[in-house]
């Protein structure tokens, strides 16, 4: 019994992320085509993340931590948009150059693939996120940035 109970909070923990980091990217409907690849990104405070998911992903939850979430979507022939493996790698600095090196953490579940960055911040800081996105080990990636005004929780 104990079992299946643990599958079914996996399965909606599992469930609980996805819809999460799908409506995050889409709220703030941040991408960049590429090819044929549409990169989705979005930053956002890690106390959005219930901290039972955070938990279950490995995922620091603090009032001055952030989170990056990034995927990657194929555009398919019939125009349907596949979501992708890709290798990804990134920074965050502030506006003194601190940087931090972000450490991608990949959440797969078969129908949508993440990554997710973590990183620290100051009430009211402006960060510099920079990302290398690529798709296709045998292409060029593609060097993603932005900025965004971070505040504590």
């Amino acid at each position: 019994m104990k079992t299946g109970s643990h599958f079914l909070q996996r399965l909606l923990s599992t469930a609980a992320i996805s819809l999460l980091f799908m409506a995050l990217p889409a709220q703030a409907a941040q991408f960049v085509a590429y090819g044929d690849y549409e990169i989705h990104y979005n930053a956002f405070n890690s106390s959005f993340v219930e901290p039972d998911i955070a938990k279950t992903y490995g995922l620091l939850r603090g009032k001055r931590r952030a989170m990056i979430n990034v995927s990657v979507l194929k555009k398919e022939a019939d125009g349907n948009k596949k979501p992708i493996s890709a290798l990804i790698s990134g920074s965050a600095a502030n506006l003194l150059q601190q940087t931090q090196q972000l450490d991608f953490k990949k959440v797969d579940e078969g129908n949508a693939v993440y990554y997710i960055g973590q990183f620290g911040f100051s009430d009211d800081m402006l960060m510099r996120i920079s990302v290398t996105v690529q798709p296709d080990p045998n292409q060029p990636a593609y060097d993603l940035q932005f900025e965004q005004r971070f505040f504590a929780d």
